[in-house]
């Protein structure tokens, strides 16, 4: 600025117009050209914003001009790369667009099931997964809409981002970011290669577990959609094991955030509590089993069995012919690590962990372990432990290890590839 007198008049303030708080604009758009969809909406945020500063200034000198445009330009920069972090307003696609992505469900399917499939495609310029699953049960198109806004307004890296859902007939369209990488399932346990894993290091493991804690804890406590909300479709298959954006090591993410709530998997009874239609063998708790009521406890006790299958590379459940009487013999991971604690010391634990570690980790530190996923799938639900202290805990253990791995001159750094070969 000019050091002179009249630099006082280069600057005039102009008084500041009123703000009305301007609130979430909703539009709704009817489609009639597809007999299959049922409507069609977005929502948009308005484009408007309050302007928080107390005066706003005219200002005429070209030097502070430049200085300003400059400061706006950062600011918007800011603005613009705030915005792509935070989460996207939820949108219900047009059925035509869901059609037209999988060039009419004629694509080759990502991945199927007896009760869904998916495409792997493109809708307004995003890689996304489309999967489709059978609605259980009618929903209102405004109780679709509220369900919707309340998911895709959850945020957390161990979740896949839900983009939006478009609803045709019997069928829901659930529109997921899609995140590339192999499933817990495929990584524990190579058809092709059974004695390969890309888990090979005890670190990568409990990453893995310590990213799972805290996105269920997430779900379950800080969703803020309710006290009650639950996954209902936590198992191995369903969690994706991917390479981190910014850093060199793996992450794990939850799948299916959302399903059971959008396809009317679930609903509140009068007596307040969730009943959940369908669920997978190996994963189901006891009361599950008896009363067909999931709660917060049948997602612990599902992710109790996910953790002793992270620490042994077994499966939850399988049948194996016996040999002496040719019957099918049931096996399970929580009967074999039950089994590994009973044997007493360190020793039954030690044979019980999958051997491809090579014994290369803190047995202090598996054995608490196995003693937690064993807690979390107590036969009695009040007496498996809250999320909230299995994520503490897991990550106390997850500092040990990684203290172990110093202390012994192992690298904590390690980044797994899971590009094809």
């Amino acid at each position: 600025m000019c050091k002179t007198k009249t630099s006082t008049d280069v600057v005039t303030p102009i008084p500041k117009p009123r703000n009305k708080s301007h609130r979430p604009s909703k539009s709704f758009s009817d489609s009639n050209s597809n007999s299959n969809s049922n409507s069609n909406f977005i929502f948009n945020s308005s484009s408007s914003s309050s302007t928080t500063n107390n005066n706003n200034f005219n200002i005429t000198n070209e030097y502070s001009t430049n200085l300003f445009s400059k400061s706006s330009n950062n600011s918007r920069a800011s603005l613009s790369s705030l915005r792509e972090a935070l989460a996207e307003n939820p949108h219900i696609y047009d059925f035509s667009e869901i059609s037209s992505a999988t060039n009419n469900f004629l694509c080759k399917k990502f991945n199927s099931s007896s009760s869904s499939a998916s495409w792997r495609s493109t809708v307004r310029g995003r890689d996304v997964l489309i999967s489709q699953r059978k609605l259980r049960r009618p929903l209102e198109l405004q109780q679709l809409c509220d369900r919707l806004s309340l998911i895709c307004r959850s945020h957390h890296s161990s979740i896949i981002k839900l983009l939006g859902a478009s609803v045709s007939g019997n069928y829901i369209y659930l529109v997921y970011e899609f995140v590339s990488g192999a499933n817990l399932t495929n990584c524990l346990r190579n058809k092709k290669n059974p004695s390969f894993t890309v888990l090979c290091t005890w670190l990568s493991r409990m990453q893995v577990a310590t990213d799972l804690s805290h996105g269920l804890d997430y779900i379950h406590h800080f969703s803020g959609l309710n006290s009650n909300v639950i996954h209902n479709h936590i198992k191995s298959s369903s969690i994706i094991i991917t390479e981190h954006e910014s850093e060199l090591h793996i992450c794990a993410k939850f799948c299916h955030f959302g399903t059971a709530e959008l396809c009317g998997e679930v609903e509140q009874n009068r007596n307040g509590k969730v009943k959940k239609i369908e669920g997978t063998r190996g994963y189901m708790s006891p009361e599950f089993q008896v009363t067909g009521i999931a709660t917060q406890k049948s997602d612990v006790y599902a992710f109790g069995v996910v953790i002793l299958e992270l620490l042994s590379g077994e499966e939850a459940l399988r049948f194996v012919v016996d040999e002496g009487s040719g019957a099918y013999k049931r096996i399970s991971v929580i009967e074999n690590a039950s089994q590994a604690v009973a044997g007493g010391g360190s020793g039954g634990v030690r044979k019980w962990v999958d051997r491809r570690l090579k014994d290369s980790y803190p047995v202090e530190v598996a054995e608490k372990m196995v003693v937690l996923g064993l807690q979390c799938v107590d036969e009695n639900p009040e007496k498996r432990p809250d999320m909230g202290k299995v994520a503490g805990l897991v990550s106390r253990l997850y500092l040990e290890s990684k203290t172990w791995a110093e202390r012994i001159g192992l690298p904590t750094d390690l980044s797994v590839s899971l590009a094809p070969r």
